[in-house]
């Protein structure tokens, strides 16, 4: 970025691309890191906390940083690929300042910090935090008129030094609103205890029970457990009953049946039957939420259920056809047809005259290595359980198998071997 180019305000930079000279993207941006100074010296931007393409998180010193620009970042190409941690005089800006409440220095009025901004100091490679982005009016409340927001210096400000009680989350959910759930729990991951409640209280329970789904169990337990007990049940029945079943089954029992108490009688009755079966089965692994037809339905109303927006790809690419009831546990069980089959067929089609009854069905006490073996033998991402009356009990996806397969620490392995460089903060 030459000097004189216009500052840039943080928020742009969240999920920014970082691409090498030749033009491949190394990794996206997940948060700055800075060092605040004494007295009302603007903070020194140390560098970029960067998400490798491998999901390692990095430090990308601003000295490696040649362009900002067009929403992207271009580095030197030199990448020390050892995991980022934080030191203690190191502040975090999207985790730690933004949303912070802080004094105007002329006023003695509060504000709330909405973004800030940093520019490159002219003929040096230096970076700071230079400019504040706040907005007046009580603390979760609605601003008292329209356009109480403005830009201040860095030294009109004060309290960003701090311990910040109660810190809200509004502007780092709305920074990293565009992230996937899988992206989102990994961004999570990496704030402060205190940080990930924040922001855990402010998404709302769909989104909240997505990205629970993609988290460690240990940071789900905890997150859990700063939820008030009635929103805690709420996000478990908006999560998959799998997904929720696991959870669940993390906690002490007291705890356990309180909250399956709480929730919904039908949705604590799925988790409750999932939980009755070994963890690393079939019965253990499935969703009981699969798309279920009767005989009599046709390849259109096939369709219409495989295009709903909330499905995961695995359980979208094939429905499985039954005698009423159509809720898991269902009638017999006829067969499964594949996404691919019902494109090849007239939207009038019976689905119960082009069943594929051939495919064997998994018992709920099938083991997970068997599971593996089927969905790898018969090129399936998702295999259908059938207790012994030949009822539908759920389905198996392959991403569910992954997870139980995986470590436990899979999120922060790097399976692609990089050679660590011994290359420091580059100061």
């Amino acid at each position: 970025m030459a000097a004189g180019a216009p500052r840039i305000f943080v928020s742009h930079l969240a999920g920014a691309p970082v691409f090498d000279p030749s033009g491949d993207q190394v990794g996206r941006v997940r948060d700055l890191v800075a060092m605040l100074r004494v007295g009302r010296r603007p903070p020194r931007l140390l560098g970029l906390v960067v998400e490798a393409l491998t999901r390692r998180r990095i430090f990308l010193p601003m000295t490696r940083v040649t362009g900002i620009e067009s929403g992207q970042v271009i580095t030197t190409g030199v990448l020390n690929v050892r995991r980022f941690e934080q030191r203690p005089t190191e502040h975090l800006v999207l985790g730690e300042l933004l949303d912070r409440r802080v004094r105007l220095v002329e006023s003695g009025e509060e504000v709330t910090v909405l973004d800030v901004a940093v520019r490159q100091l002219p003929a040096r490679r230096d970076w700071e935090i230079d400019k504040v982005y706040v907005r007046r009016g009580r603390k979760g409340g609605a601003l008292r008129r329209r356009g109480e927001a403005l830009t201040v210096e860095w030294s009109a400000v004060t309290g960003f030094s701090l311990e910040e009680e109660g810190q809200g989350a509004e502007n780092l959910v709305a920074t990293f609103e565009r992230l996937r759930p899988a992206d989102l729990a990994n961004a999570m991951h990496h704030l402060t205890p205190k940080r990930r409640a924040e922001v855990a209280a402010a998404l709302d329970d769909d989104r909240l029970a997505d990205v629970m789904e993609e988290l460690p169990e240990d940071d789900q337990v905890e997150i859990l457990g700063k939820l008030e007990e009635e929103r805690a049940a709420d996000v478990l029945e908006a999560m998959d009953p799998d997904d929720a079943a696991d959870l669940l089954s993390e906690l002490p029992e007291v705890d356990k049946e309180r909250l399956l108490t709480l929730m919904r009688p039908d949705d604590a009755a799925d988790v409750r039957r999932l939980m009755s079966y070994e963890e690393r089965t079939a019965g253990g692994l499935m969703t009981t939420d699969p798309i279920v037809l009767r005989p009599d339905a046709t390849v259109a109303d096939a369709l219409a259920r495989v295009r709903q927006q909330d499905l995961s790809p695995s359980l979208a690419a094939q429905v499985y056809v039954c005698r009423p009831p159509d809720e898991t546990p269902t009638g017999r069980y006829l067969g499964t047809v594949h996404f691919q089959r019902l494109l090849r067929e007239p939207p009038y089609t019976l689905v119960s005259s082009i069943v594929d009854s051939d495919l064997p069905p998994l018992h709920p006490e099938t083991p997970l290595s068997s599971i593996t073996s089927f969905l790898a033998a018969y090129n399936m991402v998702s295999a259908p359980v059938v207790d012994d009356s030949g009822s539908l009990l759920g389905a198996v996806t392959v991403d569910d198998v992954l997870d139980h397969m995986l470590p436990d620490d899979w999120r922060e392995t790097d399976y692609h071997g990089l050679e660590e460089e011994a290359v420091g903060r580059g100061e």
